[in-house]
């Protein structure tokens, strides 16, 4: 018998950053506020992700704020 974690991210969150690493690599994509081309992996997967959190999607919240956990 197996046992199944529960998923940590939803179908539309995976598809968002699906769609952010596709950019990234048609050299499309680009960060929020300077506007500049994103050329890192990891970037790309973090504007995805805050993508799918933007319309509501099962995301984890970010793991460096403060607020989040409970803290001020």
């Amino acid at each position: 018998m197996r046992c199944f974690m529960p998923r940590k991210y939803s179908k539309s969150t995976s598809k968002d950053v699906k769609g952010a690493m596709r950019k990234r690599k048609r050299g499309t994509l680009r960060s929020g506020r300077s506007g500049q081309k994103v050329k890192s992996r990891k970037q790309a997967i973090a504007i995805g992700l805050s993508e799918a959190r933007k319309k509501g999607a099962k995301v984890p919240p970010k793991k460096g704020s403060a607020k989040r956990r409970g803290r001020s």
